[in-house]
């Protein structure tokens, strides 16, 4: 065993005494400098560390620490035995390097453009920033992306984001941790978006749990992040965005969700051009005087409205009808009837609830976010939550007042004013689609011509459909497919697809992506870069396994003449060169960590494995041995090692991966029976090794719901590779 301690040496003319890493082991005794000084009565020698409170203390404490844990780690837990003085001094001073060199790098340079031209983008629902690590990794025609702000709730996006584009990039983009739903999410974007335009907007939010009109939902947090995104889309109206969801959103409720998705994007509308639809409907309605071709000009004109206007709109729209009725009251009950009638009363009253959907959405919200808080599903409280927030939907309210109007006994007289009612509150709760499709209704032959005219040009964006792109077409080695909606504005061309960048013989293996980092073992944790050497490692096999590395561009064509191997590429980052690093990555615990300068420079970051037990880890193994979970099945109930757990995905070399989820251990390594660390599930989802995941590496329980550790940061990513050929699609394209 080697004991490792800190010294001082002699003081300089300062009174500094250079402070001395020491490690006595049989014998032998090995002293490194560490590059600190400190005056002799302020360091603690029994306790090996500075006193005091302030700052430099705080942090040179930190660094002592930091080179103990490595000294510690290489000597004592390191696979290998034994080590020559000079190999134990070379590999300490990387360490030391590695930290004083970016320990005193500053935060945020001001984002230039030294040459070329910028296109803005802003990142919602960034997560980890997937999208924004491609899109900073793209460039056209000596165009590029400028990054302003990312999004996300949790407080370890924002770190990591921090990390890295501020502190590690030097970027001035900000981040904004807030609830897309929140009332005054758009104000907050705005402001620090401040007076630039933008570009491109990229995001994936859920539409899982989108339902159609009629259809109960479960009132989850997730149900209307898809129309809060597009009310920014709405807001900032950027040339594209691309909006991310899963495979299965296409066949969801028979494809009829895709199309209600493809029609919200389609409602969409160019402000400048609703006077003259407004116009027209003017127009039209001098033909034949309805009431109803009012409501519709105040819902085309809500389009226009700004988003902190709406609801002041909505409540105009809704006094616009109570109106109506007021005037038709007398005409169809007498005095005391209409004070004391359920019916009238219940259209009355709804009228007012109507009036107040702000006030309604935000209880809501907070109701919802209890719920979830209190983790109210599947049980006995479910249904009435259920019941009480499908009272207060604007729907259900319009539903209760067609019903009361259906029970007055009303004379044929005034039947149509009370159907044009009726009409006018659909309306209030209808796309811009569906008013229009109304509109046509009411329009002749050649009305209806000159309205599609009109049409054409109001709609901002075009899209004809989604489509399926498998993040292995793009360079990287895992088979994810995920579906894409962009929006094109009408004034930029139009894009439909993403052209795959390698073919399907080219694509790379899980080998080419992995190899470099197999020399870590069970519960262990590396922070340098170890030599593997395949030839020893597969004995056999080693000719095959060599071959399936190869040279490539970035993007993952081959590239034998001047390319780089898939692992080289991790090693030294796909980042243009404008936006190449400013310090060394580093890794903190949490924010507090950041803001007292407790940061870990290392060579490796990431890599470590989990603890299994030996049971476990002989799971693993017939597992592995046998290729795949169901073939192992019956071996693992012969011998006593079956488990509850649903699947393993045991990794072949030369294939890709499947779908990178959330948790390690639904994944086996294909040379050792363990899970995967969070570097290799970031390199299965083309993450540069310089990309440090922060935070807390995993949680589980319900700790799930609120925390985003490292294995979530990876797993729920955009992988960039596939984010960086959007990005460069869009630069081709964008005018």
């Amino acid at each position: 065993m080697a004991t490792i301690n800190f010294y001082l040496d002699k003081t300089d003319k300062k009174g500094l005494a250079p402070i001395h890493l020491r490690i006595n082991c049989n014998g032998s005794q090995i002293k490194i400098a560490t590059g600190e000084k400190i005056q002799p009565e302020k360091f603690d020698k029994k306790k090996q560390r500075a006193t005091g409170i302030s700052v430099e203390s705080h942090e040179l404490n930190h660094y002592l620490n930091y080179l103990r844990e490595r000294a510690d780690e290489l000597l004592h837990h390191s696979n290998k035995k034994k080590f020559e003085q000079k190999e134990v001094k070379t590999i300490l001073n990387e360490h030391i390097d590695c930290y004083k060199e970016n320990n005193t790098v500053s935060i945020a340079k001001e984002q230039i453009s030294l040459y070329g031209k910028p296109f803005t983008f802003v990142d919602l629902f960034a997560g980890a920033g997937g999208f924004s690590e491609g899109f900073l990794q793209a460039e056209q025609n000596n165009k590029f992306f400028d990054f302003i702000v990312a999004n996300d709730i949790n407080e370890n996006c924002e770190l990591t984001h921090v990390v890295r584009y501020n502190y590690q990039l030097g970027l001035d983009a900000e981040f904004l941790t807030q609830d897309i739903t929140e009332p005054d999410f758009l104000d907050n974007l705005l402001h620090k978006i401040g007076e630039r335009k933008i570009d491109v907007v990229c995001g994936g939010p859920p539409c899982q749990s989108f339902s159609l009109a009629g259809k109960r939902k479960k009132f989850d947090k997730k149900d209307d992040l898809f129309t809060h995104y597009l009310e920014v889309i709405k807001a900032l109206q950027p040339k594209y965005f691309i909006m991310e969801n899963v495979k299965g959103i296409l066949t969801k409720e028979q494809g009829k969700i895709k199309d209600l998705i493809l029609k919200e994007i389609n409602s969409i509308v160019d402000v400048k051009e609703i006077p003259r639809l407004v116009s027209f409907t003017r127009k039209v309605k001098k033909e034949s005087n309805s009431f109803v071709f009012d409501v519709i000009i105040k819902r085309i004109e809500l389009e226009a409205i700004s988003e902190r206007d709406k609801d002041y709109g909505r409540e105009e729209f809704v006094n616009l009808i109570d109106n109506r009725f007021k005037k038709l009251t007398p005409k169809i009950a007498d005095y005391k009837t209409s004070k004391t009638d359920d019916n009238i009363n219940t259209i009355r009253h709804g009228f007012n609830l109507l009036a107040r959907t702000k006030e309604w959405n935000k209880l809501k919200r907070d109701i919802i976010k209890e719920k979830d808080y209190c983790n109210v599903n599947n049980d006995h409280f479910t249904d009435t939550f259920t019941n009480f927030l499908t009272e207060i939907s604007p729907e259900n309210v319009i539903s209760r007042i067609e019903k009361a109007f259906k029970a007055l006994k009303i004379s044929s007289k005034y039947k149509k004013d009370c159907d044009d009612i009726i009409t006018a509150l659909k309306i209030y709760t209808s796309t811009f689609d569906e008013s229009i499709d109304l509109l046509k209704q009411l329009c002749n032959k050649v009305q209806r011509q000159e309205l599609e005219i009109i049409l054409k040009s109001i709609r901002l964006y075009k899209i004809e459909k989604p489509f399926v792109a498998n993040a292995s077409n793009y360079g990287v080695p895992q088979n994810r497919e995920r579906v894409l909606f962009i929006g094109c504005r009408k004034d930029q061309n139009f894009i439909s697809e993403i052209p795959p960048t390698v073919s399907e013989d080219d694509k790379v293996t899980i080998f080419e992506a992995l190899y470099d980092l197999d020399f870590v073992g069970n519960n262990q944790e590396a922070h340098r870069y170890e030599l593997v050497d395949i030839s020893t490692q597969y004995n056999g096999t080693a000719k095959k396994m060599e071959n399936l590395l190869k040279k490539r561009k970035i993007d993952g064509k081959p590239n034998s003449r001047n390319g780089k191997s898939y692992a080289e590429w991790s090693k030294e980052g796909r980042l243009i060169e404008r936006y190449q690093p400013q310090t060394k990555p580093f890794y903190v615990k949490n924010s507090k960590g950041l803001e007292s300068g407790e940061k870990f420079f290392d060579i490796l970051n990431n890599h470590k494995t989990s603890n299994q037990n030996k049971k476990v880890i002989k799971r693993l193994e017939v597992i592995l041995k046998s290729g795949n979970y169901k073939d192992a099945q019956k071996e693992l109930k012969k011998r006593g090692l079956a488990s509850n757990k649903r699947n393993y995905n045991v990794l072949k070399p030369e294939e890709q991966s499947s779908t990178i989820m959330t948790i390690p251990d639904d994944y086996i390594h294909y040379n050792s029976p363990r899970a995967l660390t969070v570097r290799e599930m970031a390199r299965l989802q083309s993450f540069d090794d310089s990309f440090v995941f922060q935070g807390k590496r995993s949680t589980g329980g319900n700790n799930r719901k609120t925390e985003v550790p490292q294995y979530t940061l990876v797993g729920n990513a955009v992988p960039p590779l596939m984010a960086r050929a959007i990005a460069n699609e869009i630069l081709k394209n964008i005018k």
